[in-house]
C-alpha cells in the first residue's frame, strides 16, 4: 500500500514562489521547483529524518531525501538553485 504525505525538504533554503519578494526570486523558485520534481522523479531514493529536528515550527515533518549517498537538496545548492540550510531564511532579492 502506497502512503502519501507532505514532507519540507530540511536541509535546504528554496526561492519563495507563492510569495516571493521580487519577480527574480520566484523565476529561481520556479526553476528549483521544476528540478525538484526532476530529481525526485529520477529513480528510487531514501527519505531520511534529522536527529535533532523531527518538525518545523509549524508541524510539517522536515526530511532530506538522498539518492546514492547524496542529498537531492545538495544537487538543487550545487545547481544554485537553493542555499544550505543554516537555520533562518535569506533574502533572494
Amino acid at each position: 500500500m502506497e502512503r502519501w504525505f507532505k514532507i519540507r525538504i530540511a536541509d535546504i533554503d528554496t526561492p519563495e514562489i507563492s510569495q516571493p519578494h521580487c519577480a527574480a526570486e520566484k523565476a529561481l523558485g520556479e526553476r528549483a521547483t521544476v528540478r525538484l520534481m526532476e530529481l525526485v522523479n529520477d529513480g528510487p531514493f531514501h527519505i531520511l529524518a534529522l536527529r535533532n529536528r523531527d518538525k518545523d515550527r509549524n508541524g510539517r515533518e522536515l526530511r532530506v531525501l538522498v539518492r546514492g549517498g547524496r542529498s537531492l537538496g545538495d544537487i538543487l545548492v550545487s545547481e544554485g538553485l537553493a542555499r544550505t540550510w543554516t537555520g533562518r531564511r535569506q533574502p533572494w532579492c
